[in-house]
């Protein structure tokens, strides 16, 4: 079961979800079990605020709607995920704080993004309830990776304020060389040689070579030709602190070319 309140001297621990296909959303397997397990064992947040893949537009955003809407933006699938609904309630109030700390950036009060299936498909495991705020913030599609890891340092104050910051994206996805959703093709070397090294790179806290990620060889060209899933996991590491702890409570390549490594930082 959930703690109801943190160590006033801790912050709220930060994680980085890899959230793989929409089809996640309605999968019993060992990654869903792994999220549970975190949503059952940390405390409860008094709200989320997401930074997810799937919302990567050229200005930093921030949702204010008091009532998010479900977003299913993926085609193609079964009817049965674009019946699903996560309704969690916004929060204006953190909307507002994030626009504060972030100052003098300019952040774009948004009305219309919802809840996109980068955050619901991972939320709708932890928090099955729906009953904890869900704000999201843009990843802005003009600004280097270093401007994304600066953000995640501004907005490492929330931590202090009972607000759990999640990132969700894959630190490898490249769908040109997706196999599927068949867990028995066959998973491509680079990507997990790619994943080994971010691990390494994560453990020894080195934000210096993971923020520089282009220059990672081979191996992060392919697991990265957008930046767009792997910039979510820079928001958690500047939003960490230097002496705490960090584990990686998943990892494993699926369809060849997709990353489900999470990165959970504090206790």
């Amino acid at each position: 079961m959930n703690q109801t309140a943190l160590n006033k001297n801790k912050p709220f621990p930060t994680l980085f979800v890899g959230h793989g296909s929409p089809m996640i959303s309605i999968q019993d397997n060992r990654y869903t079990k792994a999220w549970k397990d975190i949503g059952d064992r940390l405390p409860k947040p008094s709200a989320i605020l997401m930074v997810s893949a799937h919302w990567y537009e050229p200005k930093t955003a921030v949702t204010v709607s008091t009532s998010p809407k479900t977003i299913h933006d993926f085609y193609g699938f079964p009817d049965e995920l674009y019946q699903i609904q996560y309704p969690a309630p916004g929060d204006q109030a953190l909307a507002e704080r994030v626009k504060e700390l972030l100052s003098p950036i300019s952040v774009h009060q948004d009305d219309n993004w919802g809840l996109d299936h980068g955050a619901w498909s991972v939320l709708k495991h932890m928090y099955p309830n729906a009953d904890i705020p869900v704000v999201q913030i843009s990843i802005n599609s003009n600004q280097p990776a270093q401007f994304h890891y600066e953000l995640g340092r501004k907005l490492q104050q929330l931590r202090h304020e009972n607000v759990m910051i999640i990132g969700s994206g894959n630190i490898v996805h490249n769908l040109r060389h997706y196999t599927g959703d068949n867990a028995t093709q066959t998973q491509h070397d680079w990507a997990i040689r790619f994943e080994d090294k971010v691990k390494d790179l994560l453990v020894s806290k080195d934000h210096k070579s993971l923020i520089e990620y282009k220059n990672l060889g081979p191996d992060a060209a392919l697991s990265i030709p957008t930046p767009e899933h792997y910039l979510p996991l820079l928001y958690v590491l500047g939003a960490s602190l230097p002496d705490e702890s960090i584990s990686i409570p998943i990892d494993g390549v699926e369809s060849g070319s997709i990353s489900m490594l999470a990165v959970e930082m504090g206790d």
